[in-house]
């Protein structure tokens, strides 16, 4: 499957940003999709996921109750609605992909990525 992101961009702390995922493919190869993000230096890291009904979504505690992942499989997007941003949101964000099965948290259980697209956060 093929993703496109956008929505990234500059925004100050408490500001809010929408990303969006365009997915395209075979349906059952975007079952569940994810974002994660990778800040310099560091490793990628799991922030948010969903599956194809939107049954289950789960974050990682650092963004829990400012961040928000949704998904209409009318349009094949997932976007990823921040708010309350603080400066260690400050990172390149991916949309990612996978069928069901295995886990959901790791980034080498998907095989379908986007470009990525920059989010920065200043203080």
């Amino acid at each position: 499957v093929q993703l496109v992101e956008s929505g990234g961009g500059l925004v100050q702390a408490g500001g809010s940003l929408r990303l969006s995922c365009a997915a395209s493919g075979r349906t059952g190869d975007s079952n569940e999709m994810a974002w994660f993000r990778q800040a310099p230096g560091r490793e990628r890291e799991f922030v948010a996921v969903i599956t194809r009904s939107s049954s289950i979504t789960d974050y990682t505690d650092s963004v829990k109750g400012r961040f928000t992942i949704s998904r209409d499989n009318a349009k094949n997007t997932v976007y990823l609605q921040m708010n309350s941003l603080k400066p260690e949101d400050t990172a390149v964000y991916y949309c990612a992909a996978k069928p069901y099965g295995r886990s959901r948290y790791s980034p080498d259980t998907y095989p379908s990525w986007g470009q990525g697209t920059q989010v920065t956060v200043s203080s």
